[in-house]
């Protein structure tokens, strides 16, 4: 029979749920959409798409299965640095399109040193759009890099040589032409790009410099000013393509938790992060990007890691709205 104190430990109450939504709303999205609610539901805590924030040129939901995984990922970390790790069901309802996973309290036990590292860097972590100086990522953060994918079932390839970088980069340029070509993209991305502290969207101080000939990967549009003078991108950044084995709803709320460990582990060793997703957004160069790999996998979002001017993390919604 189990003891009072195990009854009570059974079930997450409102405060694990706060704790794990202030957590989880520091995640990224498309656009800084902020696509995720979260509820508790007989002592187990659900977190869910908010059908309010789909955005009309996600048309398969990737973008926000993608976000609300990173979501999940940190409402773990969050629920395991308060020494109340979640057993987590993905997609457990196929009939509900909207529900992403549901997390029931696991054995209590406090962090790892690992795990608490993560946890530390999640209020630090934010994208930076702007160049990065030349110097390399040593090859020892290369490889926590990799292996923070692998823990989350993804696979991260990191691209190697000029060859790589420039088929890549033909890809991802072919990409964000077809998305500046529709009429709706253009009006969505203009829609959520902000000058002012709006609680979501992306501040247009926060942009990427308007594009240069020279760069070799896209950049969207959030503002109109140009870079400074002898501020280009490096010229051989460092890029990352993360996947999965397939592409069902269950493996993109899995890319989504694979992305956010690998952003939190670029965090925490002092790396600057951005996010290309032109190419994934674009089915047939989602496709070109899958052959160039050679990956039997889905390719789900390209990271861009480096050393960068330190910035600020974009403004967030307050926990009180995401909670139903």
């Amino acid at each position: 029979m189990s003891s009072p104190i195990s009854r009570v430990l059974a079930t997450y109450d409102h405060t694990d749920l706060r704790h794990a939504a202030q957590a989880g709303i520091r995640a990224p999205s498309l656009h800084n959409s902020q696509p995720w609610l979260f509820g508790l539901r007989d002592g187990t805590i659900e977190i869910r798409v908010d059908p309010g924030r789909h955005l009309a040129t996600d048309r398969s939901g990737w973008a926000a299965r993608m976000a609300c995984g990173a979501a999940l990922y940190n409402a773990r970390l969050a629920l395991t640095a308060g020494g109340r790790p979640a057993v987590v069901d993905a997609h457990p309802d196929p009939a509900d399109r909207d529900l992403i996973a549901r997390l029931t309290p696991g054995n209590p036990r406090p962090p790892t040193y690992a795990e608490a590292e993560l946890y530390d860097a999640i209020p630090r972590r934010y994208s930076n759009r702007g160049p990065f100086w030349p110097a390399p990522v040593p090859a020892g953060v290369r490889r926590a890099l990799l292996g923070a994918a692998a823990d989350e079932l993804a696979w991260l390839d990191l691209l190697v040589g000029a060859t790589s970088l420039a088929a890549v980069s033909e890809i991802a340029y072919s990409a964000d032409r077809v998305l500046r070509r529709d009429a709706r993209y253009q009006a969505e991305l203009a829609g959520w790009t902000h000058a002012d502290r709006a609680p979501d969207g992306v501040p247009s101080r926060a942009g990427a410099p308007l594009p240069e000939p020279q760069d070799l990967l896209p950049q969207r549009l959030f503002t109109d000013r140009r870079r400074l003078p002898g501020r280009d991108y490096e010229p051989e950044p460092l890029v990352g393509v993360l996947g999965v084995a397939g592409d069902r709803p269950a493996d993109q709320i899995r890319a989504g938790q694979a992305m956010q460990k690998v952003l939190l582990a670029a965090t925490a060793a002092g790396l600057d992060t951005s996010m290309i997703s032109q190419p994934i957004e674009v089915p047939a160069a989602r496709d070109q990007l899958r052959r160039a790999l050679g990956r039997a996998g889905s390719p789900q979002i390209l990271l861009r890691f480096g050393y960068g001017t330190p910035g600020h993390p974009t403004q967030r919604r307050d926990v009180a709205d995401v909670l139903i």
